[in-house]
Parts: structure tokens; C-alpha cells; sequence
């Protein structure tokens, strides 16, 4: 037998009319009789997604923190989650990275004429660890965020830099409250100081904007209307890859496949309840967006998994909630409005009735992560390959103060990232080192400071 060095490309793309798709990784991917970690194909590449949810944490409390309801009491590999908001995540502790104790001070009032404006400005100090610039206007100001410096490095050669998802309705237009225009309540990603980056809400036009849904709308409603997929369109194509590929990869194919055609269906089948003339919980959101808030975050959470699977793209930002948001989350036990509920006057039963939402959201993680690990990828899983961040950029909500702020680290990050630790700061330590941990951990050794940092995390 004769045996070549032809592969596929890691880049190859399928391409039909109105439809376009990338490949996962396959072993057909990498050069024969060519060991792995010498060809491009073969090395890791790292994924980021980011998460925010807004409002803080019971455990930025005072009592919160004696009752350990967001942080472990112990430090190192031996801690306990189990009276923490954090509890979800147990299973996973090999991949939790938990940073507690730090603050974000650009996020505070700088100037007496601020004071009040927390809400109104905290999401958008999350990634810059920027102190914005108090405008209704255009002249808009904050710092290049996080995810963003990931991106322009990292991201240049993915179809996609970066997606930006929302699950709440943004308003990019005009001025919201304290004198702060409305990108800073809406926007987590910003590409530079001056430049925010829209989220998006509706799982359609994510779907559509990652598999190159072409066409004019009526063209793309016919097709649904025809309940044609987008694979129908590709349909020669993934056939040809077929005829190159082992058993192994077509196994693989075939069911990265089947997940992009199992989101396509949810999605469809939203549309069609939305769109039926029933009440709706949410009749001002688009038709494709759910009433369910859990429903939404599964969904949002399957896209980016498989965005990633087919190096659609590298990074994600994900903005779970809008900051002052009355939304309910009775699936907590709690049928309080999250912001009335996060304003508990430090009474201890409403703290703890906080805490049982704050760990109803965190339990939404784990179905990130175990789709991240089922998926496989370059030595391992793509949860192996994968850094996710979930944050707050408030501490207490009661006070609007931004110490204490909630902060975790879930997978490895092709090995960057430890996993199963627990990093309590002292007082006073800035949440931005953290992120400047994060950013040479990421390869990113030239940049010495970022926001207000001051020192580094051994994670």
C-alpha cells in the first residue's frame, strides 16, 4: 500500500447556494505517517467564551461571605461547594478555577456626579476593567476588552473574529439613566476604547450569521416554510468529504451534522409556537427568541458549542442578563424579580433567597461544559481546549458596590489553566489580575498591566 501526506484542509468550507459550513476537527486533518504536534492542525487551539451576569452575588455580602454562599472557606484543591451558590459545579472541580475576594474599582464612582450610575455602567467594565467615560453621546469611551484582545490575536483566521449573544433586549440607541448612553449597559465586548460591539438576541440570526444563511429573507422564509435544512443544501458536498475520510471521521461528521440540524429544528419550532397567536411571556422579543429564560441560554450555549466544534470562530462573549432587570426565575424557588430581589437590605432570609437564584444561574454552566466535553478536539475535548469566564462586574447589589466580585474559571485552555483550585485575594485586590493572569496564560507576555492591575494569580 502506498501511503500519501494528502489531507483535508482545516480550513476547508463547505459552501451551497445561501449556506456555508466549516468542518470539525477530523483526524483526516492531520498529514499520514506525520506525528500531531508538528503539523498546524495538530495543536490545540484555544477557545474563549465569556459570561456575565449582572447583580453580584449573595456571597458579596457581608453575611454571605461568613456563610460562604458564593466562595468556598477553603483555599487550594481541598474546598467544599456544597453551601455555595457555586454547588452546580462540583461535579466539575477538576476544571473550576474559583478566584474570590477581588474588587473592581473602575466600576465604582469616580466623581460625585456618577454616583448612581452603577447599573448603568458596570457591564461595560467587565472585560476592559475600564472606568468609562460619563457621555449620552457618541464620544463614547471605555478600553479594549478581554475577549477582544483574544480575538484580533487569535481570531483573524476563523470566518468569524468573535460572536457577541445576549439573552435580554439591548437598546444601542441614545442615553439610558445617570448621564451614561446605553452601549455601556448593553455592550460586554468592545474591539477598542471607542468601539462597543453589538450583542445579538435572536438564536435565528446567530444561526444565520455562523452557517452563512444567504438569500433575501423572503428566499430564507420560503426554505423554511419548505422545512428544508441548510444541510439539504450541502448535501453533495458533505457526501464528497465522506469518500475521504475514515470510519472514525465520518462518525464525527455525521454527528456534528446531526447537532447543527438539531438546533436548526429548536429554533424552527420556536418560530412556529411564537408565531402561533398564543400569549406570549415575552411578547416584545423576537419571534425566534424563547419565552423560557432557560430555554434561551441551552440554546445560545449549543451555538457557540458548535461555532467552536467548526472553528467558526474562537470567541464568544454572553451577556445573560441586563443590569435593573425585573425578570423572574421561578425554576430558583424564588418568584421575586431578580433586581428587587438583589436589593435584599442586607436581610438575611432575602440574601438567601438571592443566593437560591445566583445558584440557579451557575447551574446553567454545566450544560456548557458538558456539551464543550463531549465534543472531541485536538488532544482531548473541547472543554479541554476551551477557557470559559464567569463574572460579575457588581459585589454586593444591595449597596451597588462592585468588592467581592464574583468570579470563576472553567476548563483548561489547551493546558494554560490548571483547573480544580481555589484563589482567595486579600482585600483590596484588583479583579483586573485576574484577567492579566488569564491574558499570559493566553500568550499574551507583552502586555504588563491591564486595567487597574497590580499583580498576578498562579492559576
Amino acid at each position: 500500500m502506498f501511503i500519501t501526506k494528502k489531507h483535508i484542509s482545516r480550513r476547508t468550507m463547505l459552501r451551497g447556494m445561501g449556506a456555508t459550513m466549516a468542518l470539525p476537527f477530523l483526524e483526516s486533518m492531520l498529514p499520514a505517517m506525520t506525528p500531531a504536534r508538528l503539523t498546524a492542525a495538530g495543536k490545540p487551539q484555544v477557545r474563549l467564551a465569556c459570561l456575565e451576569m449582572v447583580h453580584g452575588s449573595a456571597g458579596s455580602t457581608t453575611y454571605g461571605q461568613e456563610k460562604n454562599m458564593w466562595a468556598p472557606a477553603a483555599e487550594g484543591r481541598d474546598f467544599d461547594l456544597s453551601p455555595s451558590s457555586l454547588l452546580p459545579l462540583d461535579p466539575w472541580k477538576d476544571y473550576i478555577t474559583i478566584i474570590s475576594n477581588t474588587d473592581l474599582r473602575p466600576a465604582e464612582a469616580w466623581d460625585l456626579h456618577e454616583v448612581g450610575g452603577d447599573h448603568f455602567r458596570s457591564s461595560a467594565v467587565y472585560l476592559t476593567q475600564a472606568h468609562p467615560r460619563q457621555t449620552e453621546g457618541s464620544d463614547v469611551y471605555a478600553g479594549t476588552s478581554f475577549d477582544q484582545l483574544f480575538a484580533q490575536k487569535y481570531g483573524q483566521d476563523t470566518p468569524l473574529p468573535s460572536i457577541q449573544l445576549s439573552i435580554e433586549s439591548v437598546d444601542q440607541a441614545g442615553g439610558c439613566e445617570y448621564g451614561y448612553s446605553c452601549v455601556y449597559t448593553d455592550s460586554v465586548s468592545w474591539s477598542s476604547p471607542t468601539k462597543p460591539l453589538p450583542m445579538v438576541r435572536d438564536p435565528r440570526m446567530v444561526f444565520d450569521q455562523l452557517f452563512g444563511v444567504g438569500g433575501t429573507d423572503q428566499e430564507r422564509a420560503d426554505r423554511r416554510d419548505a422545512d428544508k435544512s441548510i444541510l439539504d443544501l450541502l448535501t453533495h458536498q458533505v457526501d464528497r468529504v465522506k469518500t475521504k475520510v475514515g470510519v472514525a471521521d465520518r462518525g464525527k461528521l455525521n454527528d456534528y451534522m446531526e447537532s447543527v440540524r438539531e438546533i436548526e429544528r429548536r429554533i424552527q419550532k420556536i418560530e412556529e409556537r411564537n408565531a402561533s397567536g398564543e400569549a406570549r411571556q415575552v411578547p416584545s422579543a423576537p419571534v425566534g427568541v424563547p419565552d423560557s429564560w432557560e430555554e434561551h441560554v441551552k440554546l445560545m450555549f449549543d451555538l457557540q458549542a458548535v461555532a467552536f466544534a467548526g472553528n467558526v470562530t474562537r470567541v464568544s462573549s454572553f451577556k445573560l442578563s441586563r443590569d435593573a432587570s425585573g425578570r423572574t426565575f421561578p425554576e430558583s424557588g424564588v418568584n421575586a424579580g431578580f433586581h428587587g430581589a438583589s436589593h435584599h437590605g442586607e436581610n438575611e432570609q432575602r440574601i438567601q433567597q438571592f443566593a437560591q437564584i445566583n445558584k440557579y444561574h451557575v447551574s446553567m454552566v454545566p450544560y456548557f461544559l458538558n456539551k464543550l466535553k463531549s465534543i472531541p478536539d485536538v488532544e482531548g475535548t473541547l472543554l479541554d481546549n476551551t477557557l470559559v469566564v464567569y463574572g460579575s462586574p457588581m459585589g454586593d447589589p444591595n449597596l451597588h458596590n462592585h468588592k467581592r466580585v464574583p468570579l470563576f474559571l472553567a476548563g483548561h485552555a489547551g493546558g494554560a489553566i490548571k483547573g480544580h483550585q481555589h484563589f482567595k485575594s486579600p482585600d483590596g485586590t484588583p479583579m483586573a489580575n485576574a484577567f492579566l493572569s488569564m491574558l499570559h496564560r493566553l500568550g499574551f507576555n507583552d502586555i504588563e498591566t491591564f486595567g487597574d492591575s497590580n499583580g498576578e494569580f498562579a492559576i
